[in-house]
């Protein structure tokens, strides 16, 4: 069945007058933003979708980049620049910033299309150890890229009058809906919609702000049928659930997700693993206090940050050597904060949560045992 890259070979011949921006177009601008435009952009530069192709044909002489995800991307975004519908789209305002000290990783840009409408595109997690840590952390606190991103709308709609959408994946997605939520007055009336796809829920306090309420009709929320990343934390409450060809975890890629006649192949709702994934997560989460999530993201940092490298693809690469240490630093951690640990995990797995937990943990970190 066909998916973002299908269907943009599909329409990429109509003009948005023909067919208006939407879901799809803002699907594939989450996954455009991904592509690095360093030595394209970074200067405060302007160039169209067409150009960024030529430069990304350049800089991956080889076709494609060696990350499966990357690559698909890639290919996504070579397609769209050969196609009249997007090549003539203008980016600008890039910026990737990646901070292990102030644990955060934060890019976005912007895309002029043709006509008044113009859209912000935030980038999900990359692979940098801070941008995962900056995702746990967002557990127990406002994040520095929450508030880089307001800041960031801000900037961007100043430069501009143009009617806005806010769009992103993964983190991205909750970068988004929390900017829009949080925008001044006068640009919140400008944003025609905010999409986020299979991104974290925004925090309970967002959720209930006034910010969020004179949204919340204009947010427009999809997660595949057994999402993890889109149901952590507190979400938006209506979301459309999509058919992804993928199984567990990797229905996160969501060059996976099907699209059928124009639109996403939408299903009733979560399947069984999705509902024990939501149901799990929100009863574990409640029943920590800001205190022990905190300790329980640090001591977690602390582990994987011992095998000594910046990215997960390090991690990865020489996952024995990774796993020696991390096996290491767990024995070396105080054995009241080692206990404190295994006890809010074993909460975790009394809610029915243990798939949740086997397909995003080491397995030196599963055991329940107090």
């Amino acid at each position: 069945m066909p998916n973002a890259r299908d269907h943009a070979e599909q329409v990429g011949g109509q003009t948005l007058e023909e067919r208006p921006f939407d879901e799809l177009d803002s699907l594939i601008l989450s996954q455009i933003v991904y592509m690095p435009m360093e030595n394209l952009l970074d200067g405060g530069q302007e160039a169209t979708l067409a150009k960024l192709g030529a430069f990304l044909r350049v800089a991956y002489p080889e076709n494609f980049p060696k990350d499966p995800f990357q690559r698909k991307r890639c290919a996504l975004t070579l397609t769209c620049a050969g196609l009249p519908r997007y090549s003539g789209w203008v980016l600008h305002h890039y910026l990737n910033c990646v901070d292990p000290e102030r644990e955060t990783q934060f890019a976005a840009c912007c895309f002029d299309l043709p006509g008044d409408l113009g859209a912000i595109v935030f980038r999900g997690t990359d692979w940098s150890l801070a941008g995962m840590k900056e995702d746990l952390n967002m557990c127990f606190m406002t994040v520095p890229a929450q508030r880089e991103a307001v800041e960031y709308v801000h900037r961007v709609a100043m430069a501009s009058e143009r009617a806005l959408v806010l769009c992103g994946h993964s983190k991205g997605g909750n970068l988004a809906i929390y900017a829009g939520a949080n925008a001044d007055g006068a640009i919140q009336d400008r944003i025609h919609r905010i999409y986020s796809f299979d991104g974290p829920g925004v925090d309970e306090k967002t959720l209930h702000s006034p910010g969020y309420d004179l949204v919340r009709d204009r947010i427009r929320s999809y997660v595949p049928q057994s999402s993890v990343v889109g149901l952590l934390l507190y979400y938006h409450p209506v979301f459309t659930v999509v058919r992804s060809k993928s199984l567990g975890i990797l229905q996160h890629d969501a060059m996976n997700w099907q699209v059928k006649d124009g639109g996403f192949v939408a299903l009733d709702g979560l399947n069984l693993t999705g509902r024990v994934t939501d149901e799990a997560i929100h009863a574990w989460l409640s029943a920590l206090d800001v205190s022990a999530r905190k300790l329980l993201v640090d001591t977690l940092y602390q582990v994987v940050a011992s095998a000594q490298t910046d990215t997960l693809t390090g991690l990865v690469e020489d996952w024995r050597d990774s796993a020696v240490k991390m096996l290491e630093a767990l024995r070396g951690l105080d054995p009241q904060v080692r206990k404190s640990v295994r006890h809010m995990l074993a909460s975790l797995f009394s809610t029915g949560g243990a798939q949740v937990i086997r397909s995003i943990l080491p397995r030196s970190l599963q055991d329940p045992k107090p």
